[in-house]
């Protein structure tokens, strides 16, 4: 059995723990980085925050291939697309850590990846991915959020500093990778572990085949 890439889709992320994921799940497609600022809005639910990226994410290159604008706030503004724009897909995602009323994005510094263990030890938290399939040939933003609780066990500040000297933690939402070294801090989980390492493929896979993107053969 096979996956086959139906329509050009275009992944909207440098990251390459979602490269990896969708090279695993047999998926076709291409690499073009969104460049957007990501910022978290006043009051913005995680949930909500997460979502938002993805959207803008997907928006931002899918404008890449068009001449015009299609669509403004997830909503189609031009009916009459050119015949001549190619069947092409985005797919965007946004993942985050929360744990508390806490948001944990990528460490700025060795101090902020040691605090955020900290924070982390101990307890559950929850990482929240929004994804995004946008075309612009047939007028479509699908938005979808998965959520995945996991929790840490109590981490020894000698683990800690063991784990930060190693470099991991310093690209990673929430200071860690439960597909790396940081899986010696993960207790249990539930709900997606594929989530967790950046990108919910069971949730992606069986969107893109509803939108006719890839069949399985």
């Amino acid at each position: 059995m096979k996956n086959i890439t139906i329509k050009r889709l275009i992944l909207a992320s440098q990251s390459p723990r979602r490269k990896e994921l969708l090279e695993q799940a047999g998926v076709n497609f291409e690499i073009v980085p969104a460049d957007i600022e990501e910022r978290r809005m006043a009051s913005e639910e995680p949930s909500d925050y997460v979502k938002r990226l993805s959207r803008e994410k997907a928006q931002f290159v899918a404008q890449k291939f068009i001449d015009s604008d299609f669509m403004a706030n997830g909503k189609c503004i031009s009916e009459s697309i050119s015949k001549n724009t190619p069947n092409i897909w985005v797919l965007g995602a946004d993942t985050t850590v929360v744990v508390g009323n806490e948001l944990l994005e990528k460490p700025t510094s060795e101090d902020n990846a040691r605090l955020m263990l900290r924070t982390l030890s101990g307890k559950t938290h929850i990482v929240y991915t929004g994804f995004t399939l946008c075309s612009e040939s047939e007028c479509k933003i699908i938005t979808r959020l998965v959520k995945t609780e996991v929790l840490f066990k109590r981490v020894t500040e000698r683990e800690i500093d063991w784990y930060i000297a190693t470099g991991e933690p310093f690209d990673k939402a929430g200071a860690y990778a439960i597909q790396g070294l940081g899986a010696f801090m993960v207790k249990s989980i539930n709900g997606s572990y594929s989530n967790v390492v950046g990108l919910p493929v069971c949730e992606v896979i069986e969107l893109l085949t509803q939108e006719g993107i890839i069949e399985m053969c």
